[in-house]
């Protein structure tokens, strides 16, 4: 039987969920081939404990994790698509017939606000370790924690407050004001009003000053510019990145470089691409949405195929494990298909899990099951 050839742009969480799902579903009626331009699968979302020691970024050999999943790896990157001839060309030159591609390309990381230190959320954070030095000295009586705009994932956000808070508090540093500037309208809004609550409950109890519905603009002589027209005068910012899609010619994105999808996470106007993770125009980006995104493409192509299955349409539940300082926290509410206000924040985890901070029918066993078989590298440590 000739296998369908599934050609996946990019090699992080979407990438290896794909791959997972395919294999599960599809089995021998598919070959996949992973495009990244990168030897490593970082996972990234142990970045928040850097600064303060409580934990490090992992990074897996990505050949390795293809192979545990059936697939096979090209270190090059996929730089444009002919949709009408159902091919691909790599930035190096090389050409690739495809009966599926998966575009999950990803985001790139910008320069978010002038003057604010970044936490980019890749590894070894030595600015924001050097910030609570500081605090720790007594040069600094002051920081704020902010994020340029609503499409990026939030929960980073307030896990850098909470375990600064921590850090202070165990140090017995008790002169530091601590505050969160956000544009959403209320803390995790993107989860539903009772989470929202509850987070709002929790930095009140921890003394984390919250101010909402507000934009950074930059930091400058001791004041955080902010619209609507305001300041807040703080000794050091820290923000979150701006988000910008990684483009690929041939494929539609919108002006900040993101892919429209549709319900099954097919890209518009294209038979036969799918897009899955941070490159989509989808307004949460967080490894969690991507596997869900994900699964879906691996089941329409795999009824596609003629798997007796019926394939699942996006209806994204979001879920994340807010680190605290303390015990984690669990986070959990619905984005669509008329589930309403239900939403938690929880001692205990509303669903299995293993050990992990991504929510994955695939990657969260997946990867555990490679920490038991091998020690990963970890970066900053």
């Amino acid at each position: 039987m000739m296998k369908s050839r599934v050609l996946i742009a990019g090699g992080g969480v979407a990438s290896i969920e794909t791959a997972l799902a395919l294999r599960d579903l599809a089995g021998d009626r598919v070959e996949v081939e992973i495009f990244s331009p990168s030897r490593d699968f970082v996972y990234r979302p142990y970045a928040v404990g850097e600064p303060y020691d409580t934990a490090h970024v992992a990074r897996y050999d990505l050949e390795d994790l293809a192979a545990r999943c059936g697939a096979k790896v090209h270190l090059d990157s996929i730089g444009s698509v002919d949709a009408g001839a159902q091919a691909v060309a790599t930035h190096d030159g090389e050409k690739f017939s495809y009966d599926y591609l998966v575009v999950a390309s990803g985001a790139q990381l910008l320069w978010p606000v002038p003057g604010a230190i970044t936490f980019w959320g890749i590894a070894d954070e030595l600015d924001v370790r050097k910030v609570m030095g500081r605090l720790h000295s007594g040069e600094l009586h002051s920081l704020a924690f902010t994020m340029p705009g609503v499409e990026s994932w939030a929960l980073p956000l307030y896990e850098l407050a909470l375990l600064a808070e921590s850090e202070l508090a165990k140090a017995g540093t008790d002169d530091v004001t601590l505050t969160v500037v956000t544009p959403e309208d209320s803390p995790l809004q993107i989860f539903g009003r009772r989470a929202s609550e509850l987070m709002g409950a929790l930095l009140e109890e921890r003394g984390i000053e919250v101010v909402s519905g507000t934009h950074p603009v930059r930091f400058e002589n001791g004041q955080l510019i902010t619209v609507p027209e305001g300041h807040l005068d703080v000794d050091a910012v820290v923000s979150l990145p701006k988000l910008e899609g990684r483009r690929i010619r041939g494929i539609l994105h919108d002006p900040d470089g993101f892919v429209q999808i549709d319900d099954r996470c097919r890209v518009l106007k294209r038979d036969r691409i799918f897009a899955a993770g941070d490159v989509t125009s989808f307004p949460v980006k967080q490894g969690g949405i991507a596997t869900q995104q994900a699964d879906v493409i691996a089941e329409t192509i795999a009824a596609e195929l003629g798997i007796d299955i019926e394939p699942q349409s996006f209806d994204p539940i979001l879920r994340g494990v807010l680190w605290t300082g303390e015990e984690p926290r669990y986070l959990q509410g619905w984005l669509g298909g008329g589930h309403g206000e239900t939403s938690s924040l929880t001692a205990e985890p509303p669903w299995k899990t293993s050990d992990g901070k991504i929510v994955g029918r695939y990657l969260t066993d997946f990867i555990a099951e490679v920490d038991r078989s091998q020690t990963p590298q970890v970066i900053g440590s």
